[in-house]
């Protein structure tokens, strides 16, 4: 299902934010290091499952990176923050904060994503050039 030494991100695939930060990692993602799937896709519930994934957790962002290891919340967007091309790694500084800290601050974030950003009816459809880096697309 997914290519050596690839990290999949699992997204809230109707968030405006999240369908942003989602194309601003493609962007900058110069390694092509990352595949995506939505978490409402069919691929997104199956991760989930397979790796027991606290359903809690999944109003955030999820970085898989290996079949027992993943990440949520602040330490995902600061773990694919290191890959990304630029200046972009030097975030990974804020990875030296307590965890709950930044947590805190992306749960007000995560909280209030729908009214600052808006909600999409549906999940984004990749274009067809970037449709082999979404594997519910594959």
């Amino acid at each position: 299902m997914l290519e050596e030494g690839k990290k999949i991100i699992l997204f809230d695939g109707v968030c405006n934010l999240c369908n942003g930060a989602v194309s601003f990692i493609i962007k900058h993602d110069k390694n092509d290091t990352f595949r995506y799937a939505s978490l409402q896709s069919k691929i997104g519930k199956q991760l989930v499952k397979e790796r027991d994934i606290d359903t809690s957790k999944l109003d955030s962002i999820l970085l898989i990176d290996s079949k027992t290891r993943y990440f949520y919340k602040s330490t995902a967007a600061l773990r694919i923050a290191k890959q990304l091309s630029g200046i972009f790694p030097l975030l990974s500084v804020f990875l030296l904060l307590p965890t709950f800290f930044r947590d805190w601050i992306y749960n007000i974030i995560a909280k209030n994503r729908y009214k600052w950003f808006g909600k999409k009816e549906s999940c984004m459809i990749p274009t067809p050039k970037l449709r082999t880096l979404f594997i519910d697309q594959q």
